[in-house]
């Protein structure tokens, strides 16, 4: 590591990939299609027995499954050419029954937000090779087996649904109360799916005698419409010559949320119960996950806050909820943590970072701590599970610095085991009985390999290398892809990724491009071969590269990967921070003999959108140009679970609220500034880009706009990706001359 002193900053540049001099030229409709992506392993299921897994086959017809030890081709659990029943076209997903003789096969699937959707599923028996229908009555949702594999609950208009296999496939309604924008059962409304991670409120008790889950009276909630019109791909013909609206409940910062409860259904006696479960007036119940233990759903609870987090064990015929884990930090508990507890037969591991940094702590189910599973200044990402057995626990983390990631095991006797060999982003799919693992694998310059190991690590079989695509990549011009960092004159260390035009001459000034992020957790640093806007070996960053910029990424204060203290600074007045450390590292580039400090742009999508826009209104004009995305601009149009999260609510924090966003600091606003956003966003509603792009015209600033008809948060569909990424490369080309 070699180390440049200056002034006020300092940095360091490693990891560095030598640059082709000369190769065909990316170009972005080939980028937009997704032709760079690679081969993978997608939808990998881990079965029961422990030495298989279950992939559906490239083509959508199959189901396979595949040996752990040797990755060789086991068996065809479905095909949609043989199977008996009606016709299935492509299978889209499946869900295999707890005693592994039926799967749930899903097709024809409508996606609603962003993890929600509704599928037609067919019940597939294996032994005899025939589907059937779920369900005649319509579409379904989050369909689950019953513990004993004899019923399948689902979600159909919010309600809840059950059919009995031994029964002929009787079904029963078990709820009749939901209604749209009105009450939810089963299935989460809009900001819990959001903000908690989660597409699924429902569980079966382990004698599957009961199915609990999280009803939500959303009545109360304010409503959100957006205008629809016909545009294409797809076209909504119904909106030919009127627009129409879209309106859905959406609880805006400080708003009224939800009214939450947790119900339990008696199959037998068709007895429905209340939990008596302790909730603030206010409060969150994220998850429902079922035990091991008939008499105890595990139920979590957040106070509005989120910054006290409870688990209770709520038993679903007494209807009594008993308090086993509180989890109180400071600030508020992030959503990786509570999404990546994991209930087993005896145990609850818990991540937590009460002290500093993500560590793991074990449970018993009871709540008593078992112990400490790990214990350092470094982050738990992933808890992959605990091995009941042998007491094992498997996780990753990144021990080795905040731009690796390794899969780690802690055994009982408190020694802890790096399973993976190489630097860089490691991934695992384990088997059920944990002695294998499917390691998924890259780094800056190397794609994404998929490799079969033991539990101890030892390399058993290579399922995709991805060489092919390696040797496509150097077939074009590419540009060098290296780790930098570097401290600011607030004395800051920052990390940051770049990537050099091919042929860089160090005597040459570079035009610069910044994309970043930069919301709270968020990591866009890493020794990863997914950096950039659309991964792929920062593939859209290679063909800026090509254009002649150096691209640059920092992740600035509020980012996640080093600690809850670098994570939670930002807290109470988000953007303040992030914008200065982007202003900062715009001036440390600018210092460097091969930039042009006049010619430096930054962009960003969503979070990162609004980081643009506050960073080009900081104060200090450093930006020649900026893209803002589909960004927020305040945050009281925003939901109240993330805004509050890290703002708490404009009543209590009115002026991190009002002080600190781009509306206010419109009249600041420094450089060329294009704004982009689909009429469609559910997620960052046009609001957002209405309200802001007023204020410019106001303050007499400047501007361009693109919209994007019917397109939600992802602007996409049809020609719409690269038809925007045409626009900001050409935006920068135009005003970086």
């Amino acid at each position: 590591m070699k180390m440049k002193r200056m002034a006020l900053m300092c940095a360091t540049f490693i990891v560095a990939a030598s640059a082709v001099l000369a190769g065909e030229k990316f170009d972005l409709k080939s980028i937009t299609r997704g032709e760079f992506a690679g081969e993978s392993l997608s939808r990998v299921s881990p079965l029961a027995d422990g030495d298989t897994y279950a992939q559906i086959s490239p083509d959508g017809k199959q189901i396979l499954t595949y040996s752990f030890k040797t990755g060789k081709r086991a068996a065809v659990l479905f095909d949609a050419n043989t199977v008996r029943g009606a016709k299935i076209n492509s299978v889209d997903g499946y869900i295999m029954s707890p005693d592994g003789t039926k799967m749930l096969i899903q097709t024809e699937t409508t996606p609603v937000y962003r993890r929600s959707f509704k599928a037609v599923y067919y019940i597939f028996d294996i032994h005899n090779n025939k589907v059937e229908p779920l369900s005649d009555g319509g579409p379904q949702q989050t369909p689950l087996f019953s513990p004993d594999s004899k019923q399948i609950a689902f979600v159909r208009d919010n309600n809840i649904y059950l059919v009995k296999l031994l029964y002929d496939n009787a079904e029963s309604q078990v709820t009749k109360d939901g209604k749209r924008n009105e009450v939810i059962n089963g299935v989460p409304d809009w900001v819990y799916e959001e903000e908690f991670a989660t597409n699924s409120s429902m569980v079966f008790t382990a004698d599957s005698r009961q199915i609990c889950w999280i009803r939500y009276d959303e009545t109360n909630v304010e409503e959100y419409s957006m205008q629809l019109f016909r545009g294409s791909n797809p076209s909504l013909d119904a909106f030919a010559e009127y627009p129409g609206f879209y309106s859905y409940k959406y609880p805006k910062a400080g708003g009224e949320n939800s009214k939450v409860a947790v119900y339990s259904f008696d199959i037998k006696s068709r007895q429905t119960r209340k939990m008596e479960l302790p909730l603030d007036a206010d409060g969150y119940i994220p998850r429902i996950k079922m035990t091991s233990d008939p008499s105890k759903v595990a139920v979590f609870t957040m106070n509005r806050h989120q910054d006290i987090l409870s688990v209770y064990m709520a038993n679903p015929l007494s209807t009594v909820c008993q308090l086993v884990i509180q989890e109180k930090v400071d600030k508020y508990v992030k959503q990786e943590a509570m999404s990546s507890i994991k209930i087993t037969d005896r145990h609850i591991l818990v991540p937590s970072d009460r002290d500093g940094f993500m560590n793991l702590y074990l449970y018993s189910l009871n709540g008593q701590l078992v112990r400490r599973v790990v214990n350092g200044k470094y982050e738990v990402s992933d808890v992959y599970g605990l091995d009941e057995s042998t007491g094992d626990v498997y996780y990753a983390a990144n021990a080795s610095g905040p731009t690796d990631k390794q899969v780690f095991v802690a055994h009982e006797n408190g020694k802890t085991e790096c399973l993976t060999d190489k630097a860089g982003w490691n991934d695992a799919v384990f088997s059920s009985n944990f002695k294998y693992f499917i390691n998924i694998w890259s780094d800056l310059n190397n794609p994404v390999t998929y490799t079969l190991r033991n539990n101890s690590g030892k390399l058993l079989a290579t399922l995709v290398d991805n060489k092919q695509l390696k040797d496509k990549f150097s077939s074009f011009e590419t540009g060098s892809r290296e780790l930098f960092s570097f401290t600011t004159s607030e004395g800051v260390k920052l990390n940051g990724w770049m990537i050099k035009p091919a042929g860089f001459d160090a005597s040459r000034r570079y035009p610069v491009i910044m994309f970043q992020y930069g919301g709270p957790g968020n990591q866009q640093v890493m020794n990863s071969w997914n950096i950039g806007m659309c991964a792929q070996g920062g593939i859209l960053e290679q063909y800026m590269a090509q254009q002649g910029y150096i691209v640059v990424c920092v992740d600035n204060r509020g980012t996640g990967g080093r600690g809850a203290e670098f994570e939670k600074c930002t807290y109470l007045r988000l953007g303040e921070l992030e914008a200065r450390d982007q202003v900062e590292t715009a001036l440390w580039l600018g210092s460097q003999p091969y930039v042009d400090k006049n010619r430096i742009g930054i962009w960003g999508w969503s979070y990162g959108g609004w980081n643009t826009l506050m960073s080009m209104s900081e104060g200090r004009p450093v930006f020649r140009a900026g893209v803002a995305v589909a960004p927020p601009t305040s945050w009281r149009y925003y939901d109240t679970v993330y805004s509050e999260r890290y703002m708490r609510t404009p009543k209590e924090n009115p002026t991190g609220y009002d002080e600190v966003n781009p509306i206010a600091r419109a009249a600041k606003l420094s450089g060329a500034l294009l704004i982009c956003h689909g009429l469609g966003d559910d997620n960052v509603h046009f609001q957002n880009t209405a309200e802001y792009t007023e204020a410019l015209v106001q303050a007499d600033k400047d501007f361009k706009e693109n919209i994007y008809v019917n397109r939600n948060h992802g602007i996409s569909g049809g020609n719409t990706r690269n038809h925007l990424f045409r626009q900001i490369v050409n935006f920068f080309n135009d005003e970086m001359r």
